[in-house]
């Protein structure tokens, strides 16, 4: 799923959520290098859509509460100005 956040940090904040629950990174399996993959290309194509390919984009896995995880369940932050 990819939805807006609703508290967004840039222009364009983005989340891609896997439908299957995943805590977070630490709780991966190498089975999961697939999905993971397949969130990054997401979020490439999402920046394509958008037209900051070009301008630059970041993206962000938050592991743990002190890094800033809120929700306990793996997301991918797209941001771009």
């Amino acid at each position: 799923m990819v939805f807006r956040d609703i508290k967004p940090k840039a222009r364009l904040h983005f989340l891609i959520v896997p439908r299957r629950h995943i805590v977070s990174v630490n709780d991966l399996k190498p089975k999961d290098a697939l999905l993971v993959g397949k969130m990054i290309l997401l979020a490439r194509k999402i920046a394509q859509d958008q037209g900051v390919v070009e301008y630059g984009y970041q993206l962000h896995f938050n592991v743990g509460r002190g890094a800033g995880q809120l929700v306990e369940h793996l997301h991918l932050h797209l941001l771009a100005a």
